[in-house]
């Protein structure tokens, strides 16, 4: 599936903005994410980190979320954008929590906050191959 790049853009200007707003006073790495749901609608969220690192979320998880509390359960593309000036991967469990709502095409589009145009954009069944599935 591909993404135009005007929603591509549109998405990682929200994770840029949302991004801003996170708690990140342990790591100092400002991660927003914005989620593209079936129905156009655009959720965002930001990592919360917590004195107890365990407790952290992260933006995408953060993101999903909130979709989810909306009512929303399909989606068809996530932005991810970090404050520091590595590509902004999302780990491991954030991988999993997006497989359990989106299908391998997924877009997941990651990008450094200071640099948007040099973003990077896979499915979800290319950063995630084998996901753990019922």
């Amino acid at each position: 599936m591909h993404l135009p790049r005007p929603t591509a853009l549109k998405l990682l200007r929200a994770a840029t903005a949302v991004s801003k707003r996170a708690h990140a006073p342990y790591s100092r790495f400002q991660v927003g994410a914005a989620l593209l749901a079936h129905d156009g609608t655009i959720f965002t969220g930001c990592n919360v980190e917590n004195a107890s690192y365990g407790l952290t979320i992260c933006a995408e998880r953060n993101a999903i979320f909130h979709a989810v509390a909306s009512g929303r359960r399909r989606f068809t593309a996530i932005a991810i954008v970090a404050s520091g000036a590595s590509m902004p991967y999302p780990c491991g469990a954030c991988r999993q929590v997006l497989a359990e709502f989106g299908d391998a095409g997924l877009i997941v589009l990651m990008a450094p906050r200071a640099t948007l145009a040099r973003y990077e954009s896979y499915t979800l069944g290319e950063l995630l191959p084998h996901t753990f599935q019922f």
